[in-house]
C-alpha cells in the first residue's frame, strides 16, 4: 500500500533546479584563465598516482577543460569512443567509482568494471603484478582503488598501459584532490587564477588527520601549488602530532603556513573554507577520527564561508546545512566528474 502520507509517492517528481553554489561559476574559469593546453601533453599516457605529479599551470588547465565540459556538453564529441577503462576497485566507493565511470562515458568510451576482489585472481593468490600483465591486453587505462598502499605501485611495475591511483589505502587520493581544487576556484576564482583582481589571502581550516587521511594528504600537497593565495591552514585535530614523518616539513617549504588547534568553534569565526572528514582507511577497515567535531547551523561560521568535504558523510555534517550557502560539499562532487574527464582526455591525449 502506498502511503499517501508522503506527497512524494504519490505526486509526480519534477526536476530540482540545479544548486546555485558551483553551477554558474565554472563561466568565470572559462574567461579567466588562458587557454594553453602544452603543459596537459605531458600528462599523455602517464600514470597517475599521487598529487605531486601535477604542477600549477597543469591544475589551472585542467580547471578550464573541466569548466569546458561543465558547461558546454553539446561541444564533447565522445574522443574516447572505442577505449575501454577497466574500473578495478577492490575497495568499497560510490562516488569515485561513478565518478570516473560517468566520466569515461561522457567521453564516449566503453567500461570494464571490478568491484570485488574476491571475483578476480586475487582470491586464488594471483599478485597485483600479474593482473597488471593480463590488464595490459584488456583495456586503455586502469582506475586502481585497493586498501594497501602499496597496490598501485606493484600493479605500475608491469602496466603498459596508464594506471589513475582512485585511492590507496592511508596514502593518497590526487583526483579527490583535484575536485576539491576545482571546487575552490569556481568559489573564488581570484585567489587562484593569475590576472584576476587581487583577493585576500584565504585561511582554510582542515579537520582530519592528514597523516593517515588520503583526501586531506593529497589535498596539502595541491593547495601547497597556490600557497601565495593562502594565509593559514589550520589542521583541527585531537591529535597532537597529526602528521605523518617529515609531512609537516615538506608542506612549509612548500610555503605552507601551517597550525595544529583542537578547538573547532574557536577557529571557525575565522576560516573562509572548512574542509571536513572524520573517516579514513586504517588497517583492514574504515575508521571514525575526531568524531567529536561536527557542524550545525548553531556553528560559529565565518558569514561568507564554505564547507566542503568529500563524502561519505556522518554525523559531522549534518543535512540541515544542506539548503544553506555554506553547502560547497555537493558542487564538490558534481565538478569531480567533468575535473576527472579534463584528467581522462588528457592522459588519453582526446581533447574534443
Amino acid at each position: 500500500m502506498v502511503n499517501k502520507l508522503n506527497p512524494r509517492l504519490t505526486e509526480p517528481l519534477e526536476a530540482q533546479p540545479l544548486d546555485i553554489q558551483g553551477f554558474e561559476q565554472p563561466r568565470e574559469l572559462l574567461d579567466a584563465i588562458d587557454e594553453d593546453l602544452t603543459s596537459l601533453l605531458d600528462l599523455a599516457q602517464r600514470p597517475v598516482v599521487s598529487a605531486s605529479q601535477f604542477t600549477r599551470d597543469q591544475l589551472l588547465q585542467l580547471a578550464r577543460l573541466a569548466a569546458r565540459y561543465e558547461t558546454q556538453p553539446q561541444m564533447i564529441t565522445r574522443p574516447l569512443t572505442g577505449k575501454i577503462l577497466i574500473s578495478a576497485f577492490y575497495e568499497p566507493s560510490t562516488r569515485t567509482r561513478l565518478s570516473f565511470e560517468s566520466a569515461w562515458h561522457r567521453l564516449g568510451g566503453d567500461i570494464m568494471s571490478i568491484t570485488d576482489p574476491a571475483s578476480t585472481g586475487i582470491a586464488k593468490g594471483e599478485s597485483l603484478y600479474d593482473i597488471g600483465e593480463m590488464l595490459n591486453h584488456y583495456g586503455d587505462l586502469v582506475v586502481l582503488r585497493d586498501s594497501d598502499r602499496n597496490a598501485v605501485y606493484e600493479m605500475l611495475e608491469s602496466l603498459r598501459i596508464p594506471i589513475i591511483n582512485g585511492g590507496n589505502g592511508t596514502d593518497e587520493h590526487p583526483t579527490q584532490a583535484m575536485a576539491d581544487i576545482y571546487a575552490l576556484m569556481k568559489w573564488r576564482p581570484s585567489s587562484f587564477i593569475p590576472g584576476c583582481p587581487d583577493a585576500p589571502a584565504l585561511r582554510i581550516g582542515i579537520i582530519g588527520v592528514p597523516g593517515v587521511m588520503r583526501t586531506v594528504r593529497s589535498l596539502l600537497v595541491l593547495l601547497g601549488l597556490f600557497s601565495d593565495a593562502i594565509a593559514e591552514v589550520v589542521i583541527i585535530s585531537d591529535k597532537a602530532q597529526p602528521f605523518s614523518e617529515d609531512q609537516q616539513e615538506e608542506l612549509e617549504s612548500a610555503g605552507l603556513t601551517l597550525r595544529v588547534s583542537d578547538d573547532l568553534d574557536k577557529e571557525l569565526p575565522d576560516l573562509d573554507v572548512v574542509y571536513i572528514n572524520t573517516i579514513a582507511w586504517v588497517g583492514d577497515d574504515y575508521e571514525e577520527l575526531g568524531s567529536q567535531y561536527s557542524l550545525s547551523q548553531s556553528s560559529p561560521l565565518k558569514k561568507d564561508a564554505i564547507i566542503l568535504h568529500p563524502l561519505a558523510r556522518g554525523r559531522e555534517l549534518p543535512r540541515e546545512l544542506d539548503d544553506t550557502p555554506y553547502n560547497w560539499y555537493f558542487a564538490q562532487a558534481r565538478g569531480a566528474v567533468f575535473m576527472r574527464m579534463a584528467l581522462l582526455s588528457s592522459i588519453m591525449k582526446s581533447f574534443t
